[in-house]
């Protein structure tokens, strides 16, 4: 294989990769938590879009039950999203030559 053909391959990875990147930031997932009546939305890089709270919750002496319920509706958001984002990798490195182990994005 000549330097030609090695710079060819890494400037297509680079633009597959770049490809993975802006597809995974568009991935959501919603989280949630107390049988739906918190839910939290992350982007495709963990940052979160979206709260919506049952009202019925924001009550002054419910307000450490709420507060489990938004970190629980956030890590349910947070584990569907590495779930999906996962298995979106696999759909778009399908095909690359990656070394056993390799986890994109770096």
């Amino acid at each position: 294989m000549d330097l030609n053909e090695i710079m060819k391959q890494a400037g297509e990875m680079q633009a597959k990769m770049q490809e993975m990147q802006e597809k995974l930031a568009d991935i959501e997932a919603t989280g949630e938590a107390g049988a739906g009546m918190v839910k939290v939305v992350l982007n495709g890089k963990g940052y979160a879009k979206a709260v919506a709270i049952e009202r019925s919750l924001m009550k002054e002496d419910e307000a450490e039950i709420l507060e489990d319920l938004v970190a629980a509706a956030i890590n349910d958001a947070k584990a569907k999203l590495e779930k999906e984002t996962e298995e979106q990798m696999k759909k778009l490195t399908a095909g690359m030559p990656l070394p056993p182990g390799m986890k994109l994005p770096f």
